[in-house]
């Protein structure tokens, strides 16, 4: 009976977590460039509780355990903000940024400057180029940002935009703010990079309410 009743738990904490992921989502279906997450589930046989008691033959009992948690990088739809700062990326691809604990990538490219006429995101973070952070000065005037990540003003080439990819761009670490990190990141060869729009949530509404319920 004990064994019946831990089988059961196993699966209703496995469900409190993908409920957590749920509302998750939900929270984050408008958040520019959010990538929707979910939970792979398996069986784990218990090594030490069988059904020894009963008639017929022994079975080792079943249980349900969530042992990984994967993102959807699937893309976005786009949204057209008329900001010549904001950068949105079609196909695969991150943009890099600078956090005190080393770089970090997003899909979110909803930038401005700040007070030091750098290019940062959303949270303050620079954007990094193949050069490092973007600077600019009242001077440059206009800014325009080719579809290969190109960024140049009135006043010339001022860098270009670091994108890279990751052979399996699912298993990446979230770490807060729309950010993630990995290893191994490759420069993405031949970007395609839209200015003046962003990339909405690939969050699917009604298959997470759906799943809600």
């Amino acid at each position: 009976m004990e064994n019946a009743l831990l089988i059961g738990l196993s699966r209703q904490t496995t469900l409190r977590n993908q409920l957590d992921v749920v509302a998750n989502n939900i929270a984050n279906i408008n958040t520019t460039g959010y990538k929707s997450q979910s939970i792979l589930f398996e069986e784990y046989l218990m090594p030490v509780a069988e059904a020894s008691d009963f008639q017929g033959q022994d079975k080792t009992l079943s249980y349900v355990v969530d042992y990984k948690s994967i993102y959807d990088q699937g893309q976005g739809a786009f949204t057209q903000t008329g900001n010549p700062l904001d950068v949105a990326i079609g196909g695969e691809g991150f943009f890099v940024v600078e956090t005190d604990d080393g770089e970090a990538y997003t899909r979110n490219g909803a930038f401005h400057l700040n007070n030091d006429g750098q290019l940062v995101t959303a949270d303050g973070k620079p954007v990094l180029g193949d050069g490092g952070p973007l600077q600019f000065s009242p001077e440059d005037g206009a800014i325009s940002i080719a579809d290969d990540g190109t960024v140049s003003t009135e006043l010339g080439e001022k860098g270009k935009l670091r994108l890279v990819r990751f052979e399996n761009s699912e298993d990446l670490d979230r770490i807060g703010e729309n950010l993630f990190q990995g290893e191994d990141a490759e420069p993405v060869l031949k970007p395609r990079l839209t200015q003046g729009s962003i990339e909405r949530s690939n969050v699917q509404g009604v298959v997470e309410v759906t799943r809600m319920i």
